[in-house]
């Protein structure tokens, strides 16, 4: 059972970083979270929430993830840049 988890957990990973599936993933996502189909009903007070609880973590921690990469990636693209210089002119009043 572990290894179904860890196995599901790795495809739901790798597909949602991938940026040709990651829309496609979000939105099943939303919808499970909004349907009333789940692994477990909604109707038992704690062990409905669970499944549901977990998905949003999961979703929540790995674009998170993909947002900390990408600012990464952007402040490291921001350093490579060259500098211009400028000279600078004083303005008077007249």
């Amino acid at each position: 059972m572990k290894s179904y988890i860890t196995a599901l957990y790795g495809w739901y990973r790798q597909t949602l970083r991938n940026p040709r599936y990651r829309w496609w993933v979000i939105l099943g996502t939303a919808a499970y979270l909004f349907s009333p189909f789940d692994l477990s009903p909604d109707l038992f007070p704690v062990l409905g929430q669970i499944d549901d609880v977990a998905i949003v973590s999961l979703l929540v921690a790995e674009l998170s993830q993909i947002a900390m990469d990408y600012m990464k990636s952007r402040q490291k693209g921001m350093g490579d840049a060259e500098a211009v210089e400028v000279e600078a002119v004083p303005v008077q009043e007249s």
